[in-house]
């Protein structure tokens, strides 16, 4: 370091301290830290994950299938405590060799079949249950070209915009600024969508929706980031009227609970074993 100036040594090394918020579990190399088995209950579908915006996509999805009829997704939700280090239980790498939540592990197929990244876990399941994706060609790319557009996207929004402004130890203005116009860059596509169609990727609410929900939708309404206002979300009309439209879906609101540890207690549901274990929380009463 040089009158502020970083000058990259030849060969990196890692310096445990650097690393803001999460530098107690980032870590430069994969693999487990220590042993541990991950629990299994009796439900086809054995999800570990914790309620982030990635999480919270196939907690939404599994729902919206449970409100269609289809009993085959019933699902045991396991709480991971990321903060903590749980994904670099040997279990749990053993399902995700990255340490990424969510993981999914199907207990209908013989053997058991693991499913990890958030966007092949709801194609996994769209297409497993024929549901929530288009099965026309034409219909079904477009949704594929929004999944995979949440997917490339949300790295600028998450690990770029998020960490910058929200999670490094300091505020520097180069990055900061870098991602935030790259993040209202992808608002406008989004608004653009929006302004021309009911859904994300047509007239049919699909797991393009599932996806792209959690994380646009909870910058705008200020739940992720805190940063609504320095966005100026408010110019965002159609994502708006979207989000609050997506938002009203009683899956929905049952999937943003589901391992969920933080923010007002009637809305924490960190194991879901069972529909009734939602009986109490907001919205789910009667």
């Amino acid at each position: 370091m040089s009158n502020g100036v970083y000058t990259p040594p030849r060969v990196w090394t890692w310096d445990k301290a650097n690393g803001g918020q999460f530098a107690n579990i980032n870590r430069p190399v994969a693999g487990p830290t220590h042993e541990r088995e991950l629990p299994r209950g009796k439900h086809p579908l054995q999800l570990y994950s914790l309620a982030t915006p990635n999480g919270v996509k196939v907690t939404i999805l599994l729902e919206e299938l449970l409100e269609l009829g289809i009993q085959a997704a019933e699902y045991d939700a396991w709480l991971i405590r990321i903060n903590e280090g749980d994904q670099f239980g040997s279990g749990f790498v053993e399902i995700n060799p990255n340490s990424k939540i969510p993981a999914l592990l199907d207990q209908s197929m013989d053997p058991p079949l693991r499913v990890f990244e958030s966007g092949s876990i709801l194609l996994y399941l769209a297409d497993k249950f024929g549901a929530f994706i288009p099965q026309d060609l034409a219909g079904r790319t477009e949704c594929l070209n929004w999944l995979f557009w949440q997917m490339g996207s949300a790295p600028f929004l998450g690990g770029g915009f998020g960490h910058f402004y929200a999670y490094a130890p300091e505020k520097f203005e180069y990055p900061i600024n870098r991602y935030t116009m790259e993040v209202k860059r992808q608002l406008d596509v989004l608004d653009r969508q929006l302004a021309e169609q009911r859904y994300v990727a047509g007239d049919q609410y699909s797991i393009a929706d599932m996806a792209i929900w959690p994380w646009y939708g909870g910058v705008v309404t200020n739940q992720v980031y805190g940063a609504a206002e320095f966005l100026d979300a408010q110019g965002y009309s159609h994502v708006l009227r979207w989000v609050e439209e997506v938002g009203q879906r009683p899956a929905v609101q049952r999937g943003r609970m589901v391992n969920r540890t933080w923010g007002d207690a009637d809305q924490q549901l960190p194991e879901r074993h069972a529909a009734s274990d939602f009986a109490g929380l907001r919205g789910q009463q009667g």
